[in-house]
């Protein structure tokens, strides 16, 4: 019978793998019916109120409370119907099932039917190492397959635990997720808030959105309805939950608890969205699926003619068949994929870019399209002075963020402060009218306070100011807070003379109806509305933020300070401009990334004018195309895909924007990497190819969501990922074009054994012993090739283009039938000189060898030269992998207990002669028909 030979054993463990192969694709199929049950998003739910645009009093009616809170029975009633104020937890999948799917890929199950093949030949050892190869990857997967409902888990931990709430009239604290539409809730600064509130009282509220918005600057919230259309920014009348409270107070009613809030809209896209797989492991399955195919059908065909042509026996036949699908399996393959990909990570990490997923580190040397947020990303998310006008003209100001260091231009003239009093007035009242401190940590300047007035204050110390000096100097006695209804704050000081005069800070529309006058020349002159508003302009077209600056007398001695005070008389100092500035390294990478042919979009939540701005600092955009998130909304999908191309800056951007627009570049066949650091990035960190979040300002929901995370906040750590991503891509093509061709010579081989009727050269134990002793060796070397020249000045690849291009086959055919003629003439040549089959069984094998140690070096650069010095000596593991391989091939060919195993002799010194000159003939020839391809494609050209 056909399987006379073969142990009982290995057919059991045959048939076990796959019984596990079967019990994966069940699962499989369930996990598919799971997905489809679930597929609806967000997009199917309830539209949501708009009750940020209706009055507080209709609001109110509508929910059915007062100002006193909800009774004991409504809360009841309420619960029932909203249930806790908690995002439910998704069905789970069982451990079981999370780690059979991972056996649903076609290469593993070749990988499973050629560990079965050496199970039956009783090779347990390559067995063991091939079923090891498949349980490490699935294991990868199972750990890697729990990240979206990790950062599920962290967007229910943003919902804050307590609530101060007014119930019946009587105030108290109890659990968050006990709140329920229609309740009153207090807000004070330093509070989570608990849930989304239509607010209906505020005094000086600020809260900090940026996890939803992206906007680096606190919003000051406001009791009055918006417009219907207005976005997710500008809806002030709504404290949304999760953001935190920065300044002032507030009350609100509960309009939207649980999954029903903002930030539980983005917990169901973030839980609906699809996880792409990555352009390595689509080709890798299309490769898989050609390979099966290919060796099902040559191993028939084989099979078919040995026995009808040859009149060789059915069982012959069967073990000749095994030997070559053994032969064209390349079961080394997936170690290599997995090793290589393994050293992009370590290298990533040393550049400060932490890989989440082992597949991204390809990806991202295929990526086309980078969308990037800019608070914290493109910029430092920090609000730094950029810009200072008075009546003597418009001042540039050096340094950024809160790093006092920095100094001041006029007309591109570096200046001293003391030489221009209003100047200097200017930037002491800036320090004085000020809450904000600053505190200088290992380095680093640390911010206590709001962030504008830590701008500000930063001025004042870049003008030369000492902040305690200043403030014992000028002792302040009274203070007007910042109220949103008066749009400034003011301070009364005092000298030691007595005499009191007050500083002003504000809205620029706002201080111009409280002055009469501005400083010119030492003296106060009517106010020019027509100057100030032509700074304003300029100081708006550079995206910056204005803030202006006053002073007015008072009585002496005064120690109070009231609004009537100030409603007329004060004197405009001048105004300046604010902006959260871009990283100096950031530009640089951005223009790296350019040139290696990456487009950079910046999507952000702030205005268009800003983000225009920064924009053109960035040299992202032409300047002026700009595409508003109304303008998203007002469009369809092919509409928005239509425009998406064209447009560089996305403004007032919410995270359905962000996901449409990843959606939208993937549709028209881009590779898209997406970054960010809040909550609202999240659902389009996990759609995009490669998700890439904030480790240090980024929120742990948007860490979960993606596939790599930057150490440093740089976006300059993402052009040199892309540079580690493409050379890994490089080596892993290196490595499959350096392993084929040993599988392809080997299954030619036999092939052309049984077609000339000779014995076979290699045994199918010789032939796994090749293979696996090349690939952790010789292959493995290959992933420590360094990145070539010029590797960021090329184009991204085609992230359809075959993992087998024309070129590649052409490769692996050519360096096929080198490898065949030389190790099938070599055996042929010993058999006629009358040894035996086991010494010219070794002088193939070695020979096949031989030709793989130089290959390796061909293989070091797919079309450059390698015959100079860098070329052979450049990689130091390839020299440490040739001496390993030597001295296994010694112990493979001299050793006993190995002749005994694999069926071996020892062969003298000239027939290794031999060997080396013959295996030596595949160096030249690659590299002429390297200068050959070259030629050609020149001549094209």
């Amino acid at each position: 019978m056909i399987f006379d030979d073969v142990p009982i054993s290995g057919l059991l463990i045959l048939i076990a793998l796959f019984v596990l192969a079967i019990a994966g694709i069940i699962f499989v199929r369930l996990k598919s019916r799971l997905t489809d049950n679930s597929a609806t998003g967000p997009s199917s739910a309830k539209t949501a109120e708009s009750w940020y645009a209706l009055d507080s009093a209709e609001v109110m009616t509508r929910l059915r409370t007062s100002h006193e809170g909800l009774g004991e029975e409504e809360v009841k009633r309420s619960l029932a119907k909203y249930g806790p104020n908690r995002l439910p937890e998704p069905k789970k999948r069982g451990p079981l099932l999370r780690f059979l799917v991972q056996f649903h890929n076609l290469l593993i199950y070749v990988l499973l039917v050629a560990s079965g093949v050496t199970a039956m030949l009783g090779h347990w050892v390559d067995t063991g190492v091939i079923l090891g190869v498949v349980v490490v990857n699935a294991l990868i997967g199972f750990v890697q397959e729990g990240k979206a409902e990790n950062a599920l888990r962290e967007i229910r931990r943003m919902l804050s635990p307590q609530a101060m709430v007014l119930r019946a009239g009587r105030r108290g604290t109890l659990p968050a997720e006990e709140l329920v539409p229609g309740d009153m809730v207090l807000l004070h600064s330093g509070d989570k808030v608990p849930a989304d509130l239509r607010l209906i009282k505020s005094k000086d509220l600020q809260v900090q959105e940026a996890v939803l918005t992206g906007e680096s600057v606190a919003v000051v919230k406001q009791t009055g309805a918006v417009a219907h259309d207005a976005v997710l920014g500008d809806r002030r009348s709504i404290a949304y939950s999760g953001t935190l409270v920065t300044y002032g107070q507030g009350t609100g009613v509960v309009v939207a608890t649980g999954v029903n809030t903002e930030i539980g809209r983005i917990s169901a896209m973030l839980e609906h969205v699809e996880t792409l797989t990555t352009p390595l492991l689509r080709q890798m399955g299309q490769f898989a699926r050609w390979l099966t195919g290919a060796i099902i059908a040559i191993a028939a065909a084989t099979f078919a003619f040995g026995v009808l042509s040859r009149g060789y026996s059915a069982t012959e036949m069967f073990l000749a068949a095994v030997g070559l699908a053994v032969a064209a399996i390349p079961e080394g393959l997936p170690a290599i994929m997995t090793i290589t990909l393994a050293i992009g990570v370590q290298r990533m990490a040393r550049r400060n870019a932490i890989i989440r997923r082992l597949p991204a580190v390809e990806t991202l040397g295929s990526v086309t399209v980078i969308c990037s947020d800019k608070t914290g990303t493109l910029t430092r998310n920090e609000m730094t002075v950029k810009s200072v006008a008075t009546t003597t003209g418009l001042f540039d100001v050096d340094g950024v963020g809160y790093d006092p260091h920095g100094g001041f231009q006029l007309d591109g003239t570096e200046i001293e402060v003391i030489d221009y009093p209003i100047l200097s007035e200017l930037t002491r009242a800036a320090l004085l009218c000020n809450d904000a401190a600053l505190q200088e940590k290992e380095g680093e300047w640390v911010l206590h306070g709001d962030p504008t007035e830590g701008a500000l204050l930063t001025l004042g110390l870049k003008a030369g100011l000492d902040q305690f000096f200043e403030q014992e100097a000028w002792p302040r006695t009274d203070v007007i807070p910042f109220e949103s209804e008066h749009r400034f704050m003011a301070t009364l000081h005092h000298d030691r003379a007595g005499h009191s005069f007050a500083y002003i800070k504000g809205a620029p529309e706002r201080l111009f109806e409280m002055c009469t006058r501005q400083r010119f020349g030492g003296e106060d002159v009517p106010l020019d509305i027509d100057y100030w508003l032509h700074k304003m302009h300029t100081m708006a077209s550079r995206g910056q933020r204005v803030l202006a600056i006053a002073s007015k007398p008072a009585e002496e001695l005064r120690s109070e300070l009231t609004f009537a005070d100030l409603e007329t008389g004060s004197t405009l100092l001048g105004i300046v401009g604010i902006i959260d500035p871009p990283r100096e390294d950031a530009i640089r990478a951005v223009d790296r990334c350019q040139s290696a042919g990456i487009r950079v979009k910046m999507i952000t939540g702030d205005h268009a004018v800003t983000a225009v701005a920064i924009g053109t600092q960035m040299v992202i955009g032409d300047g002026e195309t700009v595409l508003a998130g109304h303008e998203i909304e007002a469009m369809d999908d092919e509409q928005l895909r239509a425009a998406v191309d064209g447009v560089d800056i996305f403004a007032r951007s919410s995270p359905e924007h962000k996901l449409r627009l990843v959606r939208a570049l993937q549709a028209n066949g881009h590779v898209v990497a997406m970054t960010g650091d809040g909550v609202n990035d999240a659902p389009a960190l996990k759609r995009a190819d490669v998700g890439v979040a904030m480790g240090q300002q980024g929120t742990e929901v948007a860490k979960e969501a993606a596939e790599m995370v930057l150490a440093d906040d740089n976006f300059a750590s993402i052009a040199n990922a892309v540079e580690e991503g493409r050379t890994v891509y490089d080596n892993l093509k290196k490595a499959i074009l350096f392993i084929l061709p040993t599988n392809g010579g080997e299954a030619l081989t036999i092939i052309g054994a049984i077609a000339l009727g000779r014995a076979l050269p290699i045994t199918p134990v010789q032939i796994l012993w090749v293979n696996m002793i090349t690939a952790v060796t010789l292959a493995l070397a290959l992933a420590f090739e360094p990145s070539e020249k010029g590797v960021m000045q090329r184009p991204p690849r085609n992230p359809r283009e075959a993992l087998l291009t024309p070129m590649f086959v052409w490769r692996i055919l050519f360096v096929s039938l080198i490898l065949v003629a030389g190790t099938f003439g070599l055996f042929l040549w010993e058999r006629n000189q009358g040894s035996d089959i086991e010494l010219a069984r070794t002088v193939a094998v070695n020979t096949l060898v031989m030709f793989e140690i130089f290959y390796l070096f061909n293989s070091r650069y797919i079309l450059d030269p390698v015959l100079n010095r860098a070329g052979l000596l450049g990689n130091r593991y390839a020299l440490m992998a040739v001496g390993l391989l030597l001295i296994f091939q010694l112990c493979f060919t001299y050793l006993g207990s190995m002749q005994t195993l694999f069926g071996t002799a020892a062969i003298d010194a000239p027939t290794w002669g031999r060997i080396v000159l013959v295996a030596s003939s595949v160096l030249i020839l690659v590299e002429l028909e390297k200068y050959l391809v070259q030629f050609v494609h020149d001549r094209r050209k």
